[in-house]
């Protein structure tokens, strides 16, 4: 795998989350232009604030995003950032979603990844020390 870190002032970072979240009761509303819309928003926002799209997948009850973030940026602010972004955007173009209390669940699943492994930190450490 090729170097992905971003370098800017004062960090070296690689920071990518898994992220999973549903609509409300896993209703298989994810499909056709609504997915297409899904996909488009979720990068569009993610551009936006500066996040790197590393994998997207829209299923019909739930979407998968491997995105890699700023340390400062939390795994909940992207899935909030995400979700509500969407919720209002496709709601607001289609009537059946209207029908809904609400689009998402409040839950979602994440889960770090990187490039990095523990021999590796642990070399890097062993580098500063003898700075």
């Amino acid at each position: 795998m090729k170097n992905n870190y971003i370098r800017d002032e004062h960090r070296v970072h690689y920071i990518c989350y898994h992220l999973v979240w549903s609509p409300k009761r896993r209703k298989k509303v994810l499909m056709g232009s609504i997915a297409e819309d899904c996909n488009r928003l979720i990068r569009e926002k993610c551009d936006l604030l500066g996040w790197k799209v590393v994998e997207l997948s829209i299923q019909p009850d739930h979407i998968h995003l491997f995105v890699q973030a700023f340390p400062s940026v939390s795994a909940e602010t992207i899935v909030k950032e995400c979700k509500g972004y969407i919720s209002y955007n496709i709601r607001t173009k289609y009537e059946e979603l209207k029908k809904l209390p609400c689009l998402w669940t409040k839950s979602y699943f994440a889960s770090t990844a990187g490039l990095v492994s523990s021999d590796t930190i642990a070399k890097y450490i062993e580098g500063q020390s003898k700075n």
